[in-house]
């Protein structure tokens, strides 16, 4: 019971730190080996295994999308120490460099192992996120309209 209390905590604090522009926080929870996956067909989107292809992911994150937030729904934690499965899921707002204001609602799907994250899988409404980062291309942001960062596992 308290591992798992431990482990919201961590979770909610990485999503706090990532509401204030500070992508430092998650990316210490990584494990050595870890698979980053955004699903889509966008300049978010596909697989990242090492922490010199995720960390430059989270850097394009915050300049297509600098004011995200995030407002969490819920957290289950489930499993062992050595074997945990956590899942957090939540509602986004953020600007277009116009703007407007848009949304999305997603899941993070995270498995950890001895308090480091082994994978994480992003799920939310694709379909919107691509039509945002068309958009915010369109409005001169570049790296929305970049291909993804990817890397081999």
């Amino acid at each position: 019971m308290i591992y798992r209390y431990v482990v919201e905590r961590k979770l909610r604090n990485a999503f706090a730190a990532l509401n204030r522009g500070d992508h430092g926080p998650v990316l210490a929870s990584f494990g050595p080996q870890v698979e980053h996956v955004f699903f889509g067909d966008h300049a978010l989107a596909g697989a990242r295994h090492h922490m010199d292809s995720i960390e430059p992911w989270y850097a394009r994150l915050r300049r297509v999308l600098p004011d995200l937030r995030f407002d969490i729904e819920s957290i289950v934690v489930r499993g062992m120490p050595w074997n945990t499965v956590a899942l957090v899921e939540w509602r986004d707002q953020f600007s277009l460099k116009n703007g407007a204001r848009r949304g999305n609602q997603g899941v993070h799907a995270l498995r950890l192992k001895w308090g480091k994250v082994v994978s994480l899988r992003v799920y939310c409404d694709t379909q919107v996120l691509a039509g945002v980062l068309r958009e915010q291309h369109a409005l001169g942001v570049a790296d929305a309209g970049l291909a993804p960062i990817v890397d081999a596992a």
